[in-house]
């Protein structure tokens, strides 16, 4: 009879289950986090925009003696306005390459004159409507 070597490099069953097991406990603890952290991310980006936003604004009322109107909206920032009041010295190139979408892929809502002050700019938070908590909750120029 032949002698069978065995492989002794080889993991038995037992400790490839307690590795699973140890990976799968450390994605259970991680990954709300991470989750956590990318709501935070896109709560961030949106009031870095939103500052970017009101910048250009206030760049505009400097060349032309007013903000552009709502129905004019954020787009009077990329092309001059062809709606309302016409603004006389108006940026060549404009004051943005483009409007770019919220974190969550929704328009903002820009409102001149705004309810808080000359102007507001909103992102409507993830849930994409107004109002709401935590990360559904509103961004705006104001907070």
């Amino acid at each position: 009879m032949t002698q069978r070597v065995m492989d002794e490099n080889g993991f038995t069953l037992i400790e490839l289950m307690v590795v699973l097991a140890i990976l799968g406990l450390l994605a259970a603890f991680v990954a709300p986090r991470l989750i956590g952290e990318t709501d935070r991310a896109k709560v961030t980006s949106a009031q870095m925009q939103i500052g970017s936003f009101v910048s250009a604004l206030k760049l505009f009322r400097n060349d032309n003696g007013f903000y552009p109107t709502t129905e004019q909206g954020l787009e009077a920032l990329v092309t001059k306005p062809g709606v309302g009041r016409e603004p006389k010295k108006y940026k060549d190139g404009g004051y943005m390459d483009k409007i770019p979408l919220d974190p969550w892929g929704n328009p903002y809502v820009y409102i001149s004159p705004g309810l808080r002050g000359d102007i507001d700019v909103i992102s409507l938070g993830a849930d994409g409507v107004e109002g709401g908590s935590e990360y559904d909750a509103d961004v705006s120029n104001w907070d």
